[in-house]
């Protein structure tokens, strides 16, 4: 068999084959299968976890192994790089995942007092997401945006200057475009 068909020598590489690939979306084993007939494919890895991660929204253990037997490295070094980049998340993430800085420049400027307003609002702690799967907050140490402080970040979308009154108008802002 040729590289692509069979990236370990096992006997049973049909069977892991369909499994790993009814682990991940088909855009990401299409993805996947570009990356391994490119010299190198392991490189590629971060690439890979990214577009799973923007399609799936995290990776999950399952999609670790996947992507590990798929792509030819071992499962270890997918997971290491998983859990290396502060970018991956391994549990799933609400609609909205709300990243309030607490680097320096927004910490002097109370981005304290809005991590807890946002705790406060939405009844969760930092790293955790509402019941209802519609909001995950986590803190972020820097945002690049120190001039804009106190900075929050909705996906990808940047707040500035955010005080903790405007906590609840940011929330619902996210509420209706649901």
């Amino acid at each position: 068999m040729s590289h692509t068909d069979q990236p370990c020598c096992t006997d049973n590489w049909p069977q892991i084959k369909a499994k790993s690939e009814a682990a991940l979306p088909r855009a990401i084993v299409e993805y996947i299968e570009q990356c391994r007939a490119k010299e190198h494919a392991e490189s590629q890895l971060i690439s890979v976890l990214h577009k799973l991660q923007g399609t799936v929204g995290y990776i999950g253990k399952e999609q670790i192994d996947a992507v590990a037997q798929l792509l030819g490295v071992p499962a270890a070094k997918v997971s290491g790089v998983a859990t290396f980049y502060h970018f991956f998340s391994l549990e799933e993430r609400g609609k909205f995942l709300i990243s309030v800085c607490l680097g320096t420049a927004c910490y002097v400027k109370g981005a304290q007092q809005v991590l807890e307003k946002f705790k406060e609002e939405l009844g969760i702690e930092s790293g955790e997401t509402t019941k209802d799967g519609m909001f995950s907050l986590q803190v972020s140490r820097c945002l690049g945006t120190c001039g804009l402080a106190p900075v929050v970040m909705i996906n990808e979308e940047v707040h500035a200057k955010v005080a903790p009154d405007n906590v609840a108008a940011l929330l619902k802002m996210c509420q209706d475009k649901a």
